[in-house]
């Protein structure tokens, strides 16, 4: 028997995503579903893809529910999670998909969210660079993780190397991206629907003033300790998942893509879940669908003199749900890539 799983929020996409995955999972048993809006039905009737899983019956998502398992996963709207994991006992591992826990400034959290500020937990992405080296290190010694935002981990990632080698000015990073509406979660709403979607492609949250703004700053400060500025502007477009993000910055004086390439290389070419492609070949979304990768390809715009970095990835596995369970295995000793599918889906 292995660890004892409890997965609330299952109703929904990310949870429904982490439920997928963990049906490969050696180590990790999912014994209990909540989803407050589905108590009463079974996983096959709301999540009917997940056949593993079908005769669960979703529970009510409360701290007695969620109490005596070894693993919780949070993965409920933001907002919601703060209040239960503070009633989860310490010697729990818990794992927020959501906000609640990501961001260490409670002024950032104000200015971003409603609501009350819970504090920060142990940030999810294991190949972010720290001053100390890898965030893998920090998720082998807690019991609360706050998993990513998906836009986020796909501009940090992005950019990281560059900004920690000091091969381009931190204070001029912009980021454009393309994205699948599942980044919003399941609720229904006019402008994620196919007659809004299909055909046409929207830009959203503009200038400066989406969630994930800040997250990013806080995470390519971890090496550098300086907070620069990124224009992050992400644009809505008609695929059910995934993320592309074109990632540009202004090169240091002394950079050039031969040492760009080499900083990149070294700071992934070891990683299994993150990989730069060789020089000249650029990553599609189609690509990373179904697995929890992120692909790289890079270039250096000489006219512009910026750097161009442009990451995939789906937004429910490497940005979600397979972050999750990558920190967790760290967490819980296992092996890092434990359940977790390296090989996306074609065509």
């Amino acid at each position: 028997m292995g660890f004892r799983v409890a997965v609330a929020g299952a109703s929904g996409y990310a949870g429904g995503e982490v439920l997928r995955l963990l049906a490969a999972h050696p180590e990790l048993d999912v014994v209990t579903v909540t989803g407050h809006s589905s108590v009463g039905r079974t996983v096959g009737e709301v999540q009917p893809h997940l056949a593993s899983s079908a005769d669960l019956v979703f529970q009510d998502t409360t701290t007695e529910v969620l109490a005596g398992h070894d693993v919780v996963f949070l993965a409920l709207p933001h907002g919601q999670s703060g209040a239960i994991a503070a009633q989860l006992p310490d010697d729990v591992l818990v794992i927020d998909a959501g906000a609640d826990h990501r961001l260490t400034s409670e002024a950032d959290w104000h200015a971003f969210y409603p609501g009350e500020w819970h504090g920060a937990w142990t940030y999810g992405v294991p190949e972010l660079p720290t001053a100390d080296g890898r965030l893998r290190t920090a998720l082998a010694a807690t019991k609360r993780i706050a998993a990513p935002g998906c836009n986020a981990s796909a501009v940090s990632l992005a950019l990281a190397p560059a900004v920690a080698a000091g091969l381009v000015e931190q204070d001029d990073l912009v980021a454009v991206l393309a994205v699948g509406p599942s980044g919003a979660g399941r609720s229904s709403s006019p402008a994620l629907s196919a007659s809004e979607l299909l055909g046409s492609a929207n830009a959203y949250q503009i200038g400066g003033v989406h969630r994930h703004v800040p997250e990013i700053l806080q995470n390519l400060a971890l090496v550098t300790g300086v907070r620069g500025t990124v224009s992050f502007t992400p644009v809505l477009v008609p695929m059910a998942r995934g993320i592309l993000a074109t990632c540009t910055a202004r090169l240091a004086p002394d950079a050039d893509e031969r040492r760009i390439r080499a900083v990149y290389e070294e700071a992934y070419g070891d990683e299994r879940f993150v990989r730069l492609l060789p020089a000249g070949r650029f990553p599609a979304v189609e690509h990373t669908i179904g697995a929890n990768t992120l692909l790289l390809g890079l270039a250096v715009d000489a006219a512009a003199n910026r750097l161009v970095v442009v990451a995939a990835l789906d937004n429910l596995v490497k940005g979600t749900a397979g972050a999750a369970i990558q920190s967790a295995n760290l967490a819980l000793g296992l092996p890092e890539a434990a359940g977790l599918p390296l090989d996306g889906t074609a065509p």
